[in-house]
């Protein structure tokens, strides 16, 4: 069977389709906006916390990384309203998103937080820095430059794993792409199109990611 091209049939769809790449992208900067807010304070609970916050920050890594992130929200989305407890399709695919990335995001920044040298902190104590301007000024600088990659790499994979709210009526880039194959029937040109703006939104993302550093803890990052 000769199939023909015909890209024609899309190009009317193409702000459809960008309209769900910027849901795809908000879900993924605000999931790894909060993951790293529970990363940070579960890095923090593993190295510094005592033996119950160290134990408990334990459990939730291993529960959300030993179990699939598709299942974490099937539990938020289906379950808990059992319990009375309901959440848009939106709203749970982001909560399981973040608790999900919060975990992973617990050991990158565990490794980068451990990386710090006394040294550098007895000098900030030794300028007269508080706590919360040390954090600021001296360790997550430091944490930034040594998890850079293993950040970029989350961010990369949580951008691409937004595909997955389609499962739940979220008309993210994705479920767009469902809706238009099921009037066109273009599957190939549907999909090679969203592809390509998939590669899009992820050097979006890492762009963002890189200015992020530079502009808050004064780090070059290397896009290309």
């Amino acid at each position: 069977m000769h199939y023909v091209l015909q890209y024609s049939q899309i190009t009317p769809y193409l702000p459809y389709f960008l309209g769900g790449a910027l849901i795809s992208l908000e879900l993924s900067i605000l999931a790894f906006a909060g993951g790293a807010i529970l990363g940070l304070c579960g890095a923090i609970a593993r190295n510094q916390g005592g033996p119950l916050l160290s134990r408990l920050a334990r459990i939730y890594v291993a529960f959300f990384t030993n179990t699939p992130q598709l299942v974490q929200i099937y539990v938020i989305f289906f379950g808990l309203p059992d319990l009375g407890v309901l959440f848009s399709p939106f709203a749970a695919v982001l909560i399981g998103m973040t608790l999900n990335a919060g975990a992973y995001l617990t050991e990158i920044l565990r490794a980068g937080l451990a990386s710090v040298h006394q040294q550098e902190l007895d000098a900030a104590e030794t300028l007269g820095m508080n706590r919360l301007q040390t954090l600021r000024h001296v360790v997550l600088p430091h944490i930034f430059r040594v998890v850079l990659p293993a950040l970029s790499n989350q961010y990369i994979l949580m951008t691409l794993g937004t595909s997955m709210a389609a499962v739940f009526g979220v008309e993210e880039l994705t479920g767009r792409a469902y809706n238009v194959n099921s009037t066109t029937f273009r599957s190939i040109e549907v999909f090679t199109t969203v592809a390509v703006i998939y590669v899009a939104i992820t050097f979006a993302a890492t762009l963002l990611l890189a200015v992020v550093g530079r502009l808050a803890f004064r780090v070059r990052i290397k896009v290309l």
